[in-house]
């Protein structure tokens, strides 16, 4: 069952990983070198050297989740991102793409509605 949903934060990890590794191997990276907790809720994202490899681990409350995606051809696109930052968020929306296949690296966010700018620009 696929429990990943728009409500989750993703972190994308920015040092290649080796696909080797499985929950207690990416487990470590996370506390180690994130200095986080794996069972904080989140969803961290590795890919490996050659870009062809994709894993998410997820803690789903009891158990930890993993998964794996290999590309059979082409390449798991980084965004852009300082590389001394251990890891880099991503929406939902950016994961499936990324995920999917389709260029992340240069996606801008548009401005969207939202009632809470408009109130403060009515009491300006």
């Amino acid at each position: 069952m696929f429990t990943l949903g728009s409500s989750l934060r993703f972190q994308l990890y920015s040092q290649p990983t080796d696909m080797r590794k499985s929950f207690d191997g990416l487990c470590g990276l996370v506390q180690n070198q994130l200095s986080q907790s794996p069972t904080n809720g989140d969803v961290y994202v590795f890919i490996n050297k050659t870009r062809n490899k994709i894993k998410l681990l997820h803690w789903a409350g009891s158990s930890f989740v993993l998964y794996y995606k290999r590309l059979e051809s082409g390449t798991f696109e980084h965004p852009k991102y300082d590389i001394e930052t251990g890891s880099y968020q991503l929406s939902y929306s950016q994961i499936v793409m990324l995920v999917d296949g389709i260029s992340i690296k240069n996606i801008e966010r548009k401005k969207h509605y939202t009632t809470h700018a408009k109130a403060a620009k009515t009491f300006a």
